[in-house]
């Protein structure tokens, strides 16, 4: 695991050259991408949302396409569409934007609820199907999604079945006065730190590394550790939904890799599970 590790550390510390004092969210970001997850940015405008997809694209020797959501947006742009050939008289098929290895989904909550659910076979099952023919997408492969939890005019909320494919939720919040001393330091030159990234991770290395985090060995008691809580968030008289199957499942591999972190020490497995709960499972609602 220490060639992973290292890897690790320089997607860290290069991404850490754009978002500047947010080493945590950092490292879920790369959590939600070496469990092979999708990430769900949710914050107010301005903090980095959009800057801390595009730096963790820009990290990987990866295919990269963004797709900025708008009411106008049909669910043909997203999955791809088919035209015909007049030379040969056939079906042809063409590509949409999530036909790429890192897909950014930028103010997700802005298009119509038949464009968001264009996404739900792509993020269950990584693959597309348009006219009958499955199309699979190239790997890995990686959703980040941002949206701005505070304004309501002209949006569409994520319906319950598009949140819960989203293997974490996070927000970035506002930096410190310090951190933003340095923000302002960094973005005041003539070129931008974002346009300076280069790639330090292949395809390869991500694959290799999901399949190391997957192999990390979860005890029982662990597993009934995490179905536990699962189950009281179901019954919580607080709570309006608990947490489905698949946030169960999230939270197993999101304490896997947490366990896998290369700058904590060997920890058990349920206080990582603990760590990574509030991020993995995010998706319940309160009556209120």
């Amino acid at each position: 695991m220490q060639q992973p590790r290292r890897l690790v550390r320089a997607l860290q510390q290069n991404i850490a050259q754009v978002i500047v004092g947010k080493e945590d969210i950092i490292e879920l970001a790369l959590i939600a991408l070496l469990c092979r997850g999708h990430l769900l940015i949710e914050d107010v405008p301005g903090v980095g949302k959009t800057t801390l997809a595009s730096a963790l694209a820009k990290s990987l020797a990866c295919s990269f396409k963004r797709i900025q959501f708008t009411p106008d947006v049909t669910p043909a742009d997203v999955t791809g569409f088919s035209v015909v050939n007049f030379k040969t008289g056939e079906l042809e098929f063409k590509p949409g934007a999530v036909m790429s290895q890192i897909v950014l989904a930028d103010e997700i909550n802005r298009t119509s609820p038949k464009t968001q659910s264009s996404l739900l076979e792509v993020m269950e099952e990584y693959q597309v199907t348009v006219d009958g023919v499955t199309h699979p997408l190239p790997r890995p492969f990686l959703v980040l999604a941002t949206q701005n939890p505070v304004e309501f005019v002209g949006t569409y909320p994520l319906p319950e079945a598009q949140m819960d494919r989203f293997f974490m939720r996070i927000a970035i919040g506002y930096p410190s006065v310090e951190d933003e001393m340095d923000i302002l330091e960094r973005y005041s030159a003539r070129v931008s730190p974002l346009s300076q990234l280069a790639p330090v991770c292949s395809a390869e290395d991500i694959l290799s590394m999901q399949a190391a985090v997957g192999e990390i060995y979860c005890s029982r008691e662990v597993r009934s550790y995490v179905a536990t809580i699962a189950a009281a968030t179901r019954r919580h008289p607080a709570l309006q939904l608990g947490v489905s199957t698949r946030g169960a499942i999230a939270l197993i591999r999101g304490a896997e890799r947490w366990r896998s972190s290369a700058r904590r020490r060997p920890a058990r497995c349920w206080r990582a599970a603990i760590l990574s709960f509030p991020r993995t499972c995010s998706a319940w609602r309160s009556p209120c």
